[in-house]
């Protein structure tokens, strides 16, 4: 797997549960990129209208995340998200979100990913860093192996 490597595809199809209940969808995914999109509908608001705090925060997390678990996969090694950190900056009530994740640092135990997102207009609505833990390769939490769940 090269750093180009574009895995776009493989994550939309095992994407799942809570990215699909968002509508989150990924646009391109590098070690480098990760870019995805969620649609604003009504039940993405908060009482005020507003899209929901949860929502930009649940897309750093998951871009982050991906990101992350893209680059590490490379070494046989996988990630757990140890803090996020999102900043509320605009109102948004419609239209679609674009989030934009790049790797901030990457070590050999941590990665800090940070996120971009901005409304249709192109205007910043929220930002976020998420700091990763790299496990090596069978590392368990909570009882099981971390791994790719599907189903």
């Amino acid at each position: 797997m090269t750093e180009a490597s574009d895995h776009t595809d493989m994550i939309n199809e095992t994407r799942g549960g809570f990215n699909e209940a968002l509508g989150l969808r990924f646009t391109r995914v590098t070690s480098d990129e990760v870019v995805a999109e969620v649609p604003v509908g009504p039940h993405l608001l908060q009482p005020y209208g507003l899209v929901h705090g949860g929502v930009l925060a649940s897309m750093v997390e998951t871009l982050c995340s991906v990101g992350a678990a893209i680059d590490a996969m490379a070494r046989g090694k996988t990630t757990v998200g140890l803090e996020n950190s999102t900043s509320f900056l605009r109102a948004t009530r419609s239209g679609r979100l674009l989030g934009r994740a790049t790797p901030v640092h990457r070590g050999r135990r941590t990665q800090v990913w940070g996120v971009e997102i901005r409304d249709d207009a192109g205007e910043l609505v929220a930002t976020g860093r998420v700091r990763m833990m790299v496990l090596d390769e069978g590392a368990a939490l909570a009882g099981k192996t971390v791994g790719m769940q599907t189903g």
